[in-house]
């Protein structure tokens, strides 16, 4: 490898700085490098240097980095057709992808509304539920991450998000805490119970299954199952945002599956397309159909609404998760790593390590050792993200399809680079 990063990062840094606006890439003398390709779980940047991706570019290349079935159906698609008219004149491959979805979604979701983003599907759902129900708050949880538009930060459990917005937030989220692994699974529910039941307003409960942006918090089993039983009593929807924790990533198809719970309201997004933007709210035939039928003006919609490359895209990566058994393959090597994870567990400066599958936390004492970390990762080849609500937290969530000598090459570069960055 050469120097990281190289003259052609160093080059492209300038000109982004100069042209682009500040707040959205971070820039400093040793990052970022700038990516040229990218293929399964390796990236190689604008230099050549070549790296082993643990973050799927924020989950999203579950099947690898330019899945050849997933490109292929893009470029046979955008030969055909890249556009379509959304919610006016739809397209057969649209009528395809929701079939599609509903087979491999939790028993019981029986419609769904297509989109970009996952900010958008989270807004969808909660003009759903507002419909629903008639009423118009929302609880949520401390360190939820759903999204950055203007509307879904009404769900946002993270205050460094909301903060700079709040003066056109009228709406403040009830915040619950979300509790970690080793809470008692009773203590747990009667908190969650005693919080949601003093309030009489609540449209929806918004919940990551694991946290994802929060720290990869894992909550103790059942309890799930058990917000399932408490918004049925206090006559909640009860949410789930799936955006990070769908289609296999945590080893089954979707999180919620460990326990059995079927929400009112699923949010997918991420991994949907295998790179391509595309997103999706998926509900009980009962919720979503407190929409109108149609009259000719849909009242939530975009431009984008089904997009046709789209939704080729999402119909080849589904294909490649149940073909490659990808979900399955994430389970098994989860169980397989965890040797690998309590040695680092044991690395000077860790603080505890979570997770399921192939998404895992690695959490640091503090996040200036996070961001060392980081760096120290990088220059050895490997790329690995900061997450926590204070970026204490290394998040881990490779492609589902990365080699098993790849995970032990970057698991071996990251430990030490912990070790060495303490």
């Amino acid at each position: 490898m050469s120097e990281i990063p190289g003259s052609r990062s160093r080059a492209l840094r300038a000109r982004l700085a100069a042209r682009e606006s500040r707040n959205v890439t971070y820039l400093a003398d040793d990052f970022p490098v700038f990516w040229e390709s990218a293929s399964r779980a390796t990236v190689t940047d604008v230099d050549g240097n070549r790296y082993i991706d643990l973050t799927a570019a924020f989950g999203v290349a579950a099947v690898g980095h330019a899945n050849p079935a997933v490109a292929a159906a893009i470029a046979e698609q955008a030969q055909r057709m890249m556009h379509g008219m959304g919610d006016v004149h739809p397209t057969e491959v649209r009528v395809q992808l929701l079939e599609r979805l509903l087979q491999v979604a939790p028993r019981g979701l029986e419609r769904a509304f297509l989109a970009t983003t996952g900010s958008e599907v989270v807004e969808a759902a909660m003009k759903t539920a507002i419909l629903a129900t008639g009423k118009s708050a929302f609880a949520a949880f401390a360190g939820a991450y759903h999204g950055l538009s203007l509307g879904a930060l009404a769900v946002c459990g993270i205050e460094k998000f909301r903060q700079p917005f709040a003066a056109a937030l009228p709406l403040r989220p009830l915040l619950l805490g979300f509790p970690h692994a080793a809470m008692p699974l009773g203590d747990a529910l009667d908190a969650a119970r005693a919080t949601l039941r003093a309030h009489d307003d609540l449209a929806a409960l918004f919940v990551e299954p694991i946290q994802a942006r929060g720290g990869c918090i894992v909550p103790p089993h059942g309890y799930l199952r058990g917000l399932r039983a408490v918004c049925d009593e206090l006559g909640v929807l009860l949410v789930f945002d799936e955006i990070y924790t769908g289609f296999g990533r945590t080893g089954e198809w979707f999180a919620c599956a460990h326990e059995g719970v079927t929400p009112d309201l699923l949010c997918l997004g991420k991994a949907m397309g295998g790179g391509f933007p595309i997103s999706a709210l998926v509900g009980t035939s009962a919720v979503m159909d407190a929409w109108p039928a149609s009259s000719g003006e849909a009242l939530h919609t975009s431009t984008y609404l089904g997009n046709p490359m789209g939704c080729a895209a999402a119909l080849a990566t589904i294909d490649q998760l149940e073909r490659l058994g990808l979900p399955a393959r994430a389970k098994r090597l989860g169980t397989e790593l965890a040797p690998r994870l309590e040695a680092i567990a044991q690395t000077r400066g860790v603080a505890a390590v979570r997770g399921r599958g192939l998404m895992w936390g690695i959490e640091l004492h503090d996040s200036a050792h996070a961001d060392r970390a980081v760096r120290a990762a990088l220059a050895r080849g490997v790329i690995v993200l900061q997450a926590g609500t204070r970026g204490e937290v290394l998040s881990v969530t490779p492609p589902l399809v990365i080699g098993e000598s790849e995970l032990e090459r970057a698991f071996s570069a990251l430990r030490d680079a912990i070790s060495q960055s303490f």
